[in-house]
């Protein structure tokens, strides 16, 4: 029989506040059966991603502790950062890997949704294949208007979302000092997802921004001769990007999902964002994974940038990393980003 293993990757709003984000991972209660393996905290976006896994009562216990833990010590209303978010912990999901069916994931995302509104007093959102509509399935349409317009939202203000979208799944439907103090908290279960930045060497996000605006799925606006906007859909469905600045860096990043990594592999995400940069004239400096990325996912690309036939594991992770250029901005440890090796304790 496969043994049960699920993986939880929490985002939570702090990126800068090193002690604050020690204090959270420390309330995760870990054994053999369940670990963090990696803590990513990012000072530009302010915002640390944290990658959970093990057996899944023992992840839904770590990801209430550290829920819990964010909720009493992170205030959104003090919070800025370059990445869009809507709460303390701004996105929680739950992802089957082995032994465990997604309709499992959706039954612990639901749980914890539950039982974190009504011991917090906090608003929570279902998303992904938890989400109870097709209209609330993405984050992205969820977190419209992020953190600042909650409160319209709960006050029946809000003029940016629907009724479908409009209000929680769970907790207050009105402005509280918790709603405040923590915003709203989005719970679901996703398949495996990549979360990808490629680095372009300016200051201001033009083409950046310019980059993620042509490869996303839902694509760009613009202006017709008569005046009114079009909509033009982007170059792969299975891509949501946008363009950033990374100050820490002086450079700028195209920060993107990988919803399916079967269509769109990590290499080919790179080399179409090198592509459109040649045509505007701009130099990429790399790229980097955030969070843990499949084994596969690694192998496919160090296929495309290996030199010779029949590499070995090692060789072509190797290459992935180097064509990658992943240690461009900090070294890229294989050992601890790729989730089988991660889980072996490689």
């Amino acid at each position: 029989m496969v043994q049960p293993i699920i993986e939880c990757v929490p985002n939570i709003s702090e990126g800068r506040n090193t002690a604050l984000i020690n204090k959270i991972i420390e309330s995760i209660t870990q054994s053999d059966n369940c670990s963090v393996l990696s803590v990513e905290p990012d000072a530009d976006y302010n915002r640390t991603v944290v990658t959970i896994a093990g057996e899944p009562e023992l992840v839904y216990g770590a990801a209430f502790q550290l829920i819990k833990a964010s909720i009493e010590l992170i205030d959104m209303s003090k919070h800025q950062g370059e990445h869009p978010r809507l709460g303390v912990v701004d996105v929680c999901p739950f992802v089957p890997l082995s032994g465990y069916t997604m309709e499992e994931c959706v039954q612990l995302a639901e749980k914890l949704a539950k039982e974190i509104s009504e011991e917090f007093n906090v608003c929570t959102f279902l998303y992904g294949y938890a989400a109870k509509s097709p209209e609330r399935k993405l984050l992205s349409t969820l977190r419209k208007g992020e953190y600042e317009a909650l409160e319209a939202r709960l006050t029946n203000k809000d003029e940016i979302h629907s009724v479908d979208t409009r209000l929680p799944d769970f907790g207050p439907i009105t402005w509280t000092e918790e709603a405040k103090k923590s915003g709203g908290i989005t719970i679901g279960a996703r398949d495996i997802l990549i979360a990808y930045n490629v680095n372009v060497e300016e200051t201001d996000a033009v083409v950046a921004k310019k980059i993620g605006s042509i490869i996303r799925g839902s694509g760009r606006l613009i202006k017709q001769s008569n005046g009114k906007k079009m909509r033009i859909k982007g170059m792969i469905p299975e891509i949501q990007g946008m363009g950033v600045t990374l100050e820490s860096h002086s450079i700028s990043q195209v920060s993107m999902n990988i919803l399916d990594v079967n269509t769109c592999p990590i290499h080919k995400a790179f080399e179409i964002c090198k592509s459109i940069a040649n045509d505007h004239n701009a130099k990429l400096r790399g790229s980097e994974l955030v969070g843990l990325v499949p084994l596969n996912s690694m192998l496919e690309a160090g296929r495309w940038y290996g030199n010779r036939e029949n590499l070995s594991e090692d060789e072509l992770v190797a290459a992935a990393i180097d064509g990658l250029g992943l240690s461009e901005l900090e070294e890229f440890n294989p050992r601890k980003r790729i989730i089988e090796w991660a889980l072996r304790g490689d």
